[in-house]
């Protein structure tokens, strides 16, 4: 297919250029928290892309709806697609979304996008440009360049958009919210982020090349990545994480989730400036270790500048005094009820208790004291003078002025939520609180450190305005050339 008719294919080349360096003059239109309220429909017919992993859960919970008839489904594995037709025969079969768009775009009025990184924005833009919502697993894109056009676009068409970071709707969450924006640590100056997963490779190169499966379509899953010969178990089904051409490695999964409380409650805008702490790039795959410092303008919520210390990898977090617990949790009013909650969680998380640190988490720190958030469905805690301190009186206080409730530590219930808030907001219902115009801010913010990952140890200075470094040779990792498929 000749380049000229693939973007006209598209619909990318009606308002964006996302591979050209003009997308990279910011939006200048005010974002706004929430996505724009749609006229009511009655059911929502949705279109599904990549239907396989996390693909499957996200069809999964939003078909759970009563109001959603799933129409299509899309993948380049047959396997997956034959799985997710079982659970929903009625549905018309893709295995190029291209294709789905042309046939059955009539038919649709929102498309869930749950691919490998790469195919994010190029499945979603050609979405929003033929006018259907969009909810797209995190992180939002591969490139900046992408992120902002993501946001452009879906602000011109006035379209509802999410991105699938679930735990934004969870209790927990939401909690630690409101209670550091309550002022609750007064001005926070410092955040610190961790985990310990390894999306990471620091191995050779693969060589040679495998037999393509018969169920997999190679070029569609390339799409618009460069030509690569397959090899068997280094990138598809499992491990594309890994790899620059195709993920974003620990800090664009488990980041955007850990980040995404602190950077909400804080009201943060991007970093102005960025540093990894990291080995030499090869090009290839992503370090298996990662210490990423931002610095960020101030806000309402935290002192004039705000750093940020992000650290993944094997050994994550290394030992430091703002990390330091006490040792032993403080006893609350809701104690008793989080025991009994707690068998029901379906993943496991270590407690901050006995001076052990969560496996994954963020701690916040002010002037006032620290707030300890685990990742995930664990109640904030906070530490002053290296003891805990007792917040339920504030936790309740929150709870009652919110119409919270109480916590519900079972994620096969709470899971859904996010999906049916997109689902209700396309239906008029409800507004999301991730949409693309909040999306598209954490998401540059991510891959700004992914790309401080090629230029080890080197700070990085980032222009929002004009949305460029100024260090000139880091430029060239805001986009990617596209190729025709």
């Amino acid at each position: 297919m000749k380049k000229r008719d693939f973007l006209k294919k598209s619909a990318i080349l009606a308002s964006s250029t996302a591979v050209m360096p003009s997308i990279f003059l910011a939006c200048k239109e005010e974002e706004k928290s929430k996505s724009i309220a749609a006229p009511k429909m009655e059911r929502l017919r949705t279109a599904h892309i990549g239907v396989g992993n996390m693909g499957g859960e996200d069809l999964r919970d939003i078909s759970s709806h009563a109001k959603v008839d799933v129409v299509a489904l899309c993948d380049v594995d047959a396997s997956n697609l034959a799985a997710a037709k079982a659970l929903h025969p009625n549905a018309k079969t893709f295995t190029d979304y291209r294709s789905m768009f042309e046939e059955i775009k009539d038919e649709i009025d929102a498309v869930i996008v749950s691919t490998p990184d790469h195919t994010h924005a190029p499945a979603s833009l050609m979405a929003m440009n033929i006018n259907k919502s969009v909810y797209c697993q995190k992180p939002l894109t591969h490139y900046v360049s992408e992120a902002r056009e993501m946001n452009k676009v879906a602000a011109e068409k006035g379209l509802i958009t999410q991105m699938g970071i679930q735990v934004h709707s969870f209790y927990d969450y939401k909690l630690a919210t409101l209670l550091i924006q309550s002022g609750i640590i007064g001005k926070v100056h410092t955040v610190r982020a961790w985990s310990p997963k390894n999306w990471g490779y620091d191995g050779p190169i693969p060589e040679g090349e495998d037999t393509v499966p018969e169920t997999l379509d190679w070029n569609l899953w390339l799409g618009t990545s460069a030509e690569r010969p397959y090899k068997e178990g280094v990138y598809h089904p499992g491990n594309w994480r890994k790899l620059m051409d195709y993920g974003c490695g620990t800090l664009g999964d488990m980041g955007v989730h850990i980040f995404d409380t602190p950077y909400n409650a804080l009201a943060l805008d991007v970093p102005i400036t960025i540093k990894n702490e990291c080995r030499q790039s090869n090009g290839f795959g992503f370090p298996e270790n990662n210490m990423v410092t931002y610095e960020f303008p101030g806000t309402a919520y935290t002192a004039q500048t705000l750093k940020w210390i992000w650290s993944d990898g094997p050994g994550a977090p290394s030992g430091h005094d703002d990390l330091e617990l006490p040792g032993a949790a403080v006893q609350t009013n809701d104690e008793s009820e989080e025991a009994s909650m707690e068998d029901k969680m379906s993943l496991e998380t270590k407690t901050a208790s006995e001076g052990q640190l969560p496996e994954q988490g963020a701690m916040f720190i002010g002037d006032k004291g620290r707030l300890l958030l685990p990742h995930f469905m664990q109640l904030p805690q906070k530490i002053v003078d290296g003891q805990y301190v007792d917040i339920s009186a504030e936790i309740e206080a929150v709870e009652k002025a919110n119409n919270m409730g109480k916590p519900i530590r079972d994620y096969a219930s709470e899971g859904p939520k996010h999906y049916h808030q997109f689902v209700d907001a396309c239906l008029g219902e409800d507004e999301c609180t991730a949409p693309f115009s909040y999306a598209s801010r954490l998401t540059e913010t991510i891959l700004l450190g992914v790309i401080a990952g090629r230029f080890p140890n080197q700070t990085l200075h980032w222009d929002s305005e004009n949305a460029r470094f100024s260090e000139e040779e880091a430029n060239q990792y805001l986009s990617g050339d596209y190729r025709v498929f």
